[in-house]
């Protein structure tokens, strides 16, 4: 631990992944909140894959990749939404197609772009241990610009998370602010699989959520629960992965999952007693 301290205090790469740990904590915990409450966890599955066929077209048109991922992700987002609101049909059905088309997709344009190297790969399993200081301003951009928009629709959001059809009795926009809160989670996407991959993305989107959800009963409390809680995994995850010498990025996936796995089970027990 000595030395895990000496070594944030000297290299720069280490404070960089600590502050990105941190960031992408408060956004997936704010946003996570939301996709668990509204039991729409597999949406940030299927958006991120989606995403990769943006990244793919990007890359073949020579093309910056965020771009290409911007769009594929808000196309995403506003088809879930739409199919859901307007043909009644199940979010999961809809992300199971796109999620499908998306990666055939990137795969298909990552086969024809000339000189292909692997950079499309690191999409899907990212590396903390790189963020540069750009990546850390758009982050923080990112945390500013989520924290707004919540503040601003707080209410809102809550209303149509709980009880769509109150919602709409009180005369609230409800198809409005469901795609809004889905674009605002194809965007936190969008943001963070440049920097910490598409696994870790799930992660931390849905487990520290979740684990919150189990011992909170409003959603403000869920949600700093679940920000305290990604920051405790994502840090836990880059000492353990630093003293071991393993990839942080698995080492931070495997904590959540371990931690969530013991909170289902410490709730079964305290109920039983």
């Amino acid at each position: 631990m000595t030395d895990l301290i000496t070594n944030i205090t000297t290299y720069t790469f280490l404070q960089n992944a600590i502050l990105a740990a941190v960031l992408a904590s408060i956004v997936c915990g704010i946003t996570g909140t939301f996709v668990v409450v509204k039991k729409i966890t597999f949406i940030s599955g299927g958006i991120a894959h989606a995403v990769l066929g943006g990244v793919g077209i990007a890359f073949y048109f020579s093309m910056p990749p965020i771009i290409g991922a911007f769009i594929f992700a808000i196309l995403a987002a506003v088809i879930i939404g739409l199919v859901k609101l307007k043909a009644d049909q199940h979010e999961n059905t809809v992300i199971s197609a796109l999620w499908a088309m998306g990666m055939a997709i990137g795969v298909i344009f990552m086969y024809l772009t000339p000189g292909y190297s692997a950079d499309l790969l690191s999409y899907l399993f990212g590396n903390i241990l790189m963020v540069s200081s750009v990546n850390l301003y758009i982050l923080a951009g990112l945390n500013i610009f989520i924290i707004l928009i919540v503040l601003i629709f707080y209410r809102q959001f809550v209303a149509i998370t709980y009880d769509e059809e109150q919602a709409r009795l009180r005369g609230l926009p409800v198809n409005f602010l469901y795609i809004l809160l889905l674009c605002i989670i194809a965007l936190t996407i969008v943001v963070l699989i440049q920097i910490v991959g598409i696994i870790l993305v799930i992660a931390l989107l849905s487990l520290p959520a979740a684990i919150a959800s189990l011992y909170t009963r409003t959603l403000h409390a869920m949600m700093f629960s679940a920000i305290g809680l990604g920051i405790l995994f994502t840090l836990g995850g880059i000492a353990i992965s630093f003293s071991a010498n393993i990839p942080t990025g698995a080492t931070i996936i495997i904590l959540c999952g371990v931690a969530y796995l013991l909170a289902i089970n410490l709730t079964r027990f305290i109920h039983k007693k």
